[in-house]
């Protein structure tokens, strides 16, 4: 067996970034927004040269148009709201490392790498819930990102293919509108499932919730995509998708002022809160900017402060495989502000100096060697290089975010007839109350515990 690695950058977290600057997602695409959608709104659209693409009864739509002002003409008669021309953004590269293993059934009764190499479970109190049998089964996590490879043999079991979707435009057939298809050997979307559900089955790695269901929904390819993506997604995994919880590792902080930034932060807040109305929670990363969100008033970050979400900082030990324990260590990238943050989750980080190597023990025999600050990231599944997958070492709120949507799923088991409130409290109310006394900038309400939260 192949234990080397290699150490390269992915695309993977949130981005700085402003709209102007990385410019629209095709020259004639729009997000639309009014009172509600019907048979107006269409005719709107088409008396100024347009087509709908998209549309939902909520009132959000995408619209395609080649000429310069059909913008301005499709609001003229009212029936349409606002509007704005839709935007790309390009997620920020965060360093990751791959572990060069393929999956692989172990006779022993639990995965390869959780019992010495998964502290991120295990710093939640993840097997503490799961023997009070709260494993997430019956509960169904969407996943809004990149492409999931579906026959992960770590995943596969919990991968609901039938209601999987892709909302990035791309010819039929092609990789890039194919919900199971992304470039790379990392595949950002595949590594947060794992860390969701990768069922106990003897392979790799475990997921906190290993029992829940991932409903895979693609709005990203190769790192970037756009609000229209995004939206569609949402309304989607609320809908047909049958979703009760929604996890969105993905996101841009950008200016206020720019153009068209009120018009799609608004229909982005429209999007989550519906999803709130149809009884999902949606959690989402606060980024990975190292920003105080607090004292940077002139900037949005999307979608962990859009609508009635959650937002999730990242925390992280330093020297896991020296022995460290703090694992409600705050990371050195993640964004914080009590404004942005609701909760601290397991993201961990790469602040570890040096290049020296450490050796972590598997289960039940041999050992995996890598840099000693590569154990403190959050080991996970990936899509490898060869048809069984691989696994991949990576940090960020990425990695938190898809935790607590775990954490989550596991109280939703407990409580299926749970409201978005209170499904929010259980999950504030029960977490490690960290830093500052109460609610503070770096862990919100605390760090999301999954024993309490299933004892409440």
């Amino acid at each position: 067996m192949n234990l080397s690695s290699s150490i390269r950058t992915a695309t993977a977290l949130a981005a700085l970034a402003t709209l102007g600057a990385v410019g629209p997602a095709h020259a004639a695409d729009y997000v639309l927004s009014a009172r509600s959608w019907g048979p107006a709104q269409d005719a709107a659209v088409a008396a100024a040269g347009g087509t709908v693409r998209f549309s939902h009864a909520s009132g959000l739509a995408v619209a395609s148009a080649d000429g310069a002002d059909f913008l301005a003409a499709a609001l003229r008669g009212g029936a349409i709201a606002s509007g704005a021309a839709d935007v790309v953004l390009q997620q920020a590269p965060v360093r990751t490392l791959d572990l060069d293993v393929a999956p692989e059934v172990s006779a022993a009764p639990v995965d390869a790498f959780f019992q010495y190499v998964q502290w991120a479970p295990q710093s939640v109190r993840a097997p503490a819930a799961w023997a009070a049998g709260y494993t997430g089964r019956g509960v169904r996590v969407a996943v809004i990102d990149g492409g999931v490879y579906g026959a992960h043999p770590d995943l596969a079991a919990n991968i609901d293919t039938a209601a999987a979707r892709s909302f990035v435009p791309g010819a039929a057939g092609s990789c890039q509108a194919a919900w199971n298809c992304d470039t790379g050997t990392f595949w950002h979307g595949t590594h947060v499932s794992g860390i969701i559900a990768a069922p106990a089955n003897g392979i790799g790695v475990v997921g906190i919730a290993p029992e829940a269901t991932i409903v895979p929904v693609k709005a990203l390819h190769a790192g970037s995509g756009s609000f229209a993506s995004v939206i569609a997604a949402i309304l989607y995994a609320a809908t047909d998708g049958r979703a009760d919880i929604i996890n969105m590792s993905l996101g841009a902080v950008y200016p206020r002022r720019e153009k068209g930034a009120a018009e799609l932060d608004s229909a982005l807040n429209r999007a989550v809160n519906f999803a709130a109305s149809q009884g999902v929670l949606v959690v989402s990363s606060a980024g990975n900017d190292a920003l105080d969100i607090d004292h940077t008033a002139d900037l949005i970050v999307t979608p962990a402060q859009s609508g009635n979400g959650l937002a999730v900082s990242s925390t992280g030990p330093l020297g896991f495989a020296l022995g460290a324990t703090n694992f409600s260590r705050f990371s050195s990238y993640s964004n914080w502000g009590s404004s942005l943050v609701s909760l601290a989750g397991p993201g961990g980080d790469f602040a570890l100096e040096g290049n020296a190597l450490c050796t972590l023990p598997r289960n039940p025999s041999g050992v995996v060697t890598v840099p000693c600050w590569a154990f403190d990231m959050v080991l996970s599944t990936s899509r490898g290089s060869s048809v069984n997958g691989g696994y991949t070492w990576a940090a960020g709120t990425s990695m938190s975010a898809p935790a607590v949507a775990a954490v989550a799923a596991l109280i939703k088991q407990k409580h299926p007839g749970l409201s978005v409130g209170a499904l929010k409290n259980k999950l504030m109310n029960s977490a490690a109350d960290a830093g500052k006394r109460g609610h503070d900038p770096y862990y919100g309400r605390g760090y999301v515990d999954a024993a309490q939260a299933v004892a409440d």
